[in-house]
């Protein structure tokens, strides 16, 4: 059956709704029930670890009895393992859904398996609508299952000649003001800030998330990779989260130990030698390059060995948006992926 206008309406309505729950060890998803005829009949959003989930908090508006025979359109597929909360697809069969819509596919190899479940019921079900934003609200998690580690984005400043700082080292600043405080916005939305000790050494970062002069309400956790002692008076140190320090050249120790502490946003902000690193280990999900109209040269690239031997070789991205920031521009992008490592995820009808 094929997606109606009414249910495209409550798709763009549940992905409101999923954006009201607040970021974190689980996903946000929204939900809306429909009834038959098309009408609203509840809505809802997870609103946290621990609380019902989209659809159940959606259904838990409804007088018993209500939905039946009604479509459930949700953000994601409904889920399929018991943890704090019994299984979505379970809690749907029992209301007696007749009909799920859903946006994104669930990677998790516990949690997915919701829509076979749902048509093994005799539920009918359609997925792919509005998948492309869903799976951006919830980037970050879907990361995390489906590679088992945290969602990283690689960010630097550079001239454009492609260097990251003068000849005597100095870098604040390349960029203006409005492309400073688009990266501190994007801080704030980050689980982790990643930082190589040198680093740490040359620019004493605080590595906060400001609005102007004020703390933003969110803060990153500060990480600092790196054989080199951090200083006493170190800037980092005052941060409202106890640093975590790696004194290791395996990223993919890290990586594991992060997933583990419950990140799943980290914000790698360099200096060249870590973009680079984490780079040439395939550990990139999004580059974020702030362009700034002038000219360096000398030696101090923004990028050093990313493992390219040959042009061939070469780490392709595709830019998902270029952003003008005062006189700078931000280029958006994330690695191409190889024949065959197409992510996007789609499921027929039933």
């Amino acid at each position: 059956m094929a997606v109606n206008e009414a249910e495209r309406t409550a798709m763009s309505r549940a992905l409101e709704l999923a954006s009201l729950g607040p970021r974190g060890a689980n996903p946000q998803v929204g939900a809306v029930i429909l009834s038959p005829t098309g009408e609203v009949l509840a809505e809802g959003w997870h609103h946290g670890a621990g609380t019902p989930h989209a659809e159940v908090d959606a259904l838990s508006h409804l007088a018993p009895g209500a939905a039946h025979g009604a479509t459930a359109v949700v953000t994601l597929e409904p889920c399929n393992h018991t943890g704090r909360t019994g299984p979505c697809s379970v809690a749907l069969i029992e209301a007696g859904i007749s009909r799920v819509v859903y946006a994104a596919a669930d990677p998790g190899a516990e949690s997915g398996g919701g829509a076979e479940r749902l048509r093994d019921a005799g539920v009918s079900v359609d997925a792919g609508e509005q998948a492309e934003a869903a799976r951006d609200l919830i980037a970050d998690w879907l990361t995390a299952q489906r590679l088992g580690r945290p969602q990283i984005t690689v960010k630097w400043a550079q001239s454009l000649d492609g260097r990251a700082a003068a000849d005597d080292g100095t870098s604040q600043w390349i960029t203006g003001p409005a492309a400073r405080a688009d990266v501190h916005r994007r801080r704030s939305e980050a689980d982790a800030i990643v930082v190589g000790t040198g680093t740490v050494i040359a620019d004493n970062p605080a590595l906060t998330a400001r609005i102007g002069e004020t703390l933003h309400p969110h803060q990153p956790v500060p990480v600092v990779i790196g054989s080199r002692t951090t200083p006493a008076d170190a800037a980092l140190r005052r941060h409202p989260h106890q640093p975590l320090f790696y004194d290791t050249r395996d990223l993919h120790v890290v990586v594991a130990d992060l997933h583990a502490r419950g990140i799943q946003k980290v914000f790698i902000e360099g200096g060249p030698t870590l973009a680079s690193a984490f780079i040439a280990a395939d550990l990139v999900d999004q580059v974020l390059v702030y362009l700034a109209p002038v000219l360096l040269g000398g030696h101090r690239l923004a990028l050093t060995d990313i493992a390219v031997p040959t042009i061939a070789a070469a780490r392709r991205l595709t830019i998902d948006e270029w952003l003008p920031l005062g006189a700078d521009v931000l280029a958006v992008g994330h690695p191409t992926p190889s024949s065959g490592e197409d992510k996007n995820e789609n499921e027929g009808a039933s």
